[in-house]
């Protein structure tokens, strides 16, 4: 952090044209390097500048005598502004997202929301590979041709190696170009943005090489920052993800896990599971990002006949929730395409562009928890956590919701009578067989790593048809913690194991609207299987054929 304040005093303080908290200033720092140095791994809370030794029982007061500066940090938080109190308005700009919204020494447990007691959070944590913008300078701009149709490119840059930076083509302003239109889950790619995972071993670089794929990974460059599935080197969990970096898992290529069965691809990669089916089928469609639907609602999906998700559309702010809600709401169609969707809360800020945070507070699979006291998100003062812990569990828009996780294997669904339903039987329409998805790309089968599945108690619709469920799922397949009351007994009242199934759902709303839900990760990894004929591939082409009809 620096200042952004001139001021002159006297004695061994001489000038302060410079301020710097959380680390040193580089003597002689090169080009490209940072200025700084020597940075602080913990939290600085009301520094300030004043005569003689300060009680710090007593509280600061900075209009006392001799006070030169005092920054007080429970000011402003959801920014990324400082502000001096004392005389000299000597405010700063914090850089590279430090930790604001913890609790500092005044924290007692007696009020847990900052925006009640933000004096209880005077504190700053300070990291010394917190990371939000490179700064680097631009090299060249690419300009969209007019009429480009909307969908997902990328720049491609050749220099020795090669490196494909992706980007998405919107229809113009008021145009729909395709009745049917994919919202990509960008929130999520960033949450996961350079997850360090640290399963890059001898084998997993020979498989990359073998395929040609994306040859750099996070796990080697942390120089890029991590995720928020990573810790911090201090061990505190990541809390923001900015865009302002590279962000190498959001490659076209990218491998996450050495899969023996398939592609073990996930997130943006995994996506072009179904971008190349849509392709492959001739379904027309266009494309939107999570970011545009925060930014513009409901009226940017109002046009289209039906919407449908990506593999793992997890993160959603408010307004992203809220905009596929009233699209089903008011008679839209839903695709949902994956599994562990509309599962955390996450929050955004106009005074820090393109980062978003995540506060893993209760409960959930998570890859860290949250301190105590610091469950609110600083980025708009909200309760964190878990969706079904701010009362919407995603049952209520999708009709599925999170139950269980495994390794990265797929098995199968078994058909159910409620295939037979008149409502729901022309999902199945070219489609005899009892076993669906026992293939596939993403571990071996449709129905793996995290699934999803119905429960009323949580808010599916009692009008719901389960059309499949899976079964046959291996022995490390646990049940999220959230389902759990005991080691035995789960909050509706099922055997634990029994909780560890994905189910696929159908139901209409009472504004004309449907839904459409296959609750696993690794369905659209099945889309593909003999070039494209089979079960998975004619009950998604059922589905969106009659959606956009």
């Amino acid at each position: 952090m620096t200042d952004s304040g001139e001021a002159e005093t006297t004695g061994s303080l001489a000038s302060l044209a410079g301020i710097v908290f959380g680390a040193a200033p580089a003597a002689t720092p090169r080009l490209h390097e940072s200025p700084y140095t020597a940075f602080l791994n913990g939290r600085i809370e009301d520094p300030a500048i004043m005569p003689g030794v300060h009680d710090a029982s007593a509280a600061l007061e900075p209009d006392a005598a001799g006070c030169f500066a005092y920054w007080d940090f429970s000011q402003e938080i959801t920014s990324d502004r400082i502000l001096d109190r004392g005389p000299h308005a000597l405010h700063g700009t914090l850089r590279n997202l430090p930790t604001r919204a913890v609790c500092g020494s005044r924290w007692t447990g007696e009020e847990t929301a900052w925006r009640h007691r933000p004096r209880h959070y005077a504190a700053i944590q300070f990291h010394e590979d917190d990371l939000y913008d490179c700064g680097w300078d631009t090299d060249f701009e690419v300009t969209i041709p007019e009429g480009m149709g909307s969908g997902v490119y990328g720049v491609r840059l050749r220099g020795g190696d090669q490196d494909i930076v992706p980007f998405y083509v919107l229809p113009a302003a008021g145009v729909v170009t395709a009745p049917l239109v994919f919202v990509a889950p960008t929130f999520t790619y960033q949450i996961y943005g350079n997850h360090q995972r640290g399963n890059v071993d001898d084998a997993f670089r020979q498989r990359k090489a073998e395929w040609g794929a994306y040859k750099w990974n996070a796990q080697d460059h942390p120089e890029y920052a991590a995720s928020t599935y990573n810790v911090h080197r201090d061990g505190s969990g990541v809390c923001y993800s900015s865009a302002r970096r590279p962000l190498l898992t959001m490659r076209p290529g990218y491998i996450t896990y050495n899969d023996a069965r398939g592609s073990g691809l996930r997130h943006f990669p995994a996506d072009t599971h179904l971008i190349d089916w849509l392709t492959a089928k001739g379904i027309a469609v266009d494309v939107i990002t999570d970011h545009d639907l925060d930014r513009e609602g409901v009226a940017l999906l109002k046009p289209y006949r039906a919407v449908m998700t990506g593999s793992h559309p997890e993160y959603h702010t408010p307004k992203t929730l809220n905009a596929l809600q009233d699209y089903v709401d008011a008679g839209g169609r839903l695709a949902y395409l994956g599994g562990n969707g509309f599962y955390w809360r996450i929050a955004t800020s106009p005074a820090i562009p393109n980062v978003v945070e995540v506060r893993r507070a209760e409960g959930g699979i998570r890859a860290w928890a949250a301190e105590p006291g610091e469950y609110y998100h600083a980025l708009d003062g909200a309760y964190g956590g878990l969706w079904r812990r701010n009362g919407r569990p995603p049952q209520k828009l999708c009709g599925v919701g999170f139950s269980a996780q495994g390794l990265f294997e797929g098995s199968y669904y078994r058909r159910l009578p409620g295939a037979a339903d008149d409502r729901a039987a022309w999902i199945f329409t070219g489609i005899d067989d009892e076993i669906i998805g026992d293939f596939g790309l993403s571990g071996g089968g449709a129905a793996g790593f995290e699934l999803d599945r119905a429960d009323p108690e949580l808010g599916t619709p009692p009008n719901a048809i389960i059309l499949a469920r899976s079964e046959e799922h291996q022995r490390h397949f646990v049940v999220v913690p959230e389902e759990l009351l005991t080691h035995v007994t789960t909050v509706n009242g099922e055997r634990p194991k029994a909780l560890i199934r994905a189910e696929i759902v159908y139901f209409e709303t009472i504004g004309n609207g449907a839904v459409f839900s296959t609750g696993s990760i690794t369905f659209c990894g099945s889309l593909s299987h003999n070039n494209y004929e089979n079960n998975v591939s004619r009950m998604l082409e059922n589905v969106l054929r009659r959606f956009r009809a």
